[in-house]
């Protein structure tokens, strides 16, 4: 399928689909007209990028997870290192919310004063 036809059925944009291409979370095929043809998993693939994109994971963490997605919100089948891969992305994931919630403290405080 053509780039458009892959746009139309994901609600995502062309030039968000070639820039999956080129963090390397898409494949394409080049036809003989240097057109960009997609097989139909693309579709899966790229509902599978937006969940992961939805749950806070770069680009570059999911280039590492993608091989292990099953599934559009995906499931995982747990290939080597994925849990410590997510274990960490936890972590920062913690560590920012406890900076939004000093960050958030400080407002409060500032607002607080008379």
């Amino acid at each position: 399928m053509l780039i458009g036809e892959l746009s139309r059925r994901t609600g995502v944009s062309a030039r968000l689909l070639r820039y999956y291409e080129a963090q390397g979370l898409l494949e394409a095929r080049r036809g003989t007209n240097g057109y960009r043809d997609y097989d139909e998993d693309a579709v899966l693939a790229v509902r599978q990028v937006r969940a992961l994109l939805h749950a806070g994971l770069s680009t570059e963490v999911i280039r590492s997870v993608l091989p292990c997605a099953r599934g559009e919100q995906p499931e995982f089948d747990w290939c080597a290192e994925l849990r410590d891969v997510l274990d960490r992305e936890l972590a920062v994931t913690d560590e920012h919310i406890d900076t939004l919630r000093r960050n958030r403290s400080a407002l409060a405080g500032y607002l607080a004063q008379p």
